[in-house]
């Protein structure tokens, strides 16, 4: 008999590890899985594609430009909010390189928020919530 509970006893104390071991797992997939994303649009004439570190990000309308699309992105990178924007205006100025912009005027940024629901193993689910800043703005060729 004495062997039977410490056979249960191993089992309720690995079920808990089990747990536990689950739980930072779904933690380090959400950690691994934190990325930016974004899309495009082309509304004007496309141009070569240019490396992304020469876009500039302009918050008021330069003086002589041609507008070549929409750009979007949005990222959850970070482990602050600012170090989430940070990482989609880069994704915002890959996305507008692609299109040949050298420059994005930026025209709005906010967050979404969205929930992933995890199973617990046990038929209940844990909801954990998921914060993506984004931004979004025309990518324009400006004329120097």
């Amino acid at each position: 008999m004495k062997t039977q509970i410490n056979k249960l006893e191993v089992l309720g104390g690995n079920m808990e590890y089990g747990n536990i071991q689950r739980i930072i797992f779904y933690i380090l997939v959400l950690l691994i899985s934190a990325c930016a994303s974004g899309s495009s649009i082309v509304t004007g004439e496309k141009r070569a594609p240019i490396d992304f570190n020469l876009v500039k990000l302009y918050l008021e309308t330069p003086e002589y430009y041609e507008v070549i699309g929409l750009v979007k992105a949005s990222s959850d990178a970070g482990w602050t909010e600012q170090d989430s924007v940070d990482s989609a205006i880069e994704e915002l100025k890959k996305q507008a390189a692609k299109l040949g912009a050298n420059g994005v005027l930026l025209m709005a940024t906010g967050e979404q928020t969205t929930m992933i629901m995890v199973d617990n193993g046990y038929g209940g689910f844990y909801s954990i919530p998921s914060t993506d800043q984004t931004v979004s703005g025309k990518a324009i060729y400006v004329v120097k």
